[in-house]
């Protein structure tokens, strides 16, 4: 059974950048409505290459996380279907699914503005604000995820990513992987 700490953080992930339209469930549309909050954040237009690339990389995500996760196959995700997953995940998280993979390295690289294989501060912090968490509140997230460096890396960011689902340690620096410097 997961436990108050993880559901609390698995519940932020779900409510945060899940469940964009608050409908208290994921579906597609919420998929479609990130794409294009994202494309806001960068600047792409609707028909540009790279809002297209984000969307089709969102679906497809979605198409995992459907899969996986919809155990009533309603073609919705409820909150409890996906701490359910995600406690799956944290009892093997070298047998991640495809999606969870997918995900991780998506995040990766909208966190990676610049392209250069590591994130800094600034560009973790304006991708969480603009999903609406206090920028400020980001920049101490990110203090405590990078542990006194000015950059993570990929293989760092997995790492850490690993560590967002599987631990109960309050203070454990994957804990800030999403923004939020408490919980």
């Amino acid at each position: 059974m997961v436990s108050d700490f993880r559901k609390k953080k698995l519940l932020h992930l779900f409510n945060q950048f899940f469940d964009t339209n608050s409908s208290g469930s994921i579906e597609k549309k919420d998929f479609e409505l990130a794409a294009q909050t994202i494309s806001k954040l960068r600047g792409w237009k609707e028909g540009d290459a790279k809002y297209k690339e984000t969307l089709d990389s969102l679906l497809r995500i979605w198409d995992g996380l459907q899969s996986a996760a919809d155990s009533n196959k309603d073609g919705e995700v409820t909150a409890d279907e996906w701490v359910s997953m995600w406690e799956a995940y944290a009892k093997n998280p070298s047998s991640a699914h495809d999606w969870q993979n997918q995900y991780c390295k998506f995040t990766f690289n909208l966190e990676d503005a610049t392209g250069d294989g590591s994130i800094d501060s600034e560009e973790f912090s304006s991708v969480y604000a603009s999903f609406g968490l206090n920028k400020d509140d980001a920049v101490l997230a990110f203090q405590k995820l990078a542990k006194g460096k000015s950059s993570i890396t990929w293989p760092e960011f997995q790492e850490l990513w690993k560590e967002y689902f599987v631990t109960e340690d309050p203070n454990a620096p994957g804990n800030f992987i999403f923004g939020k410097s408490s919980f």
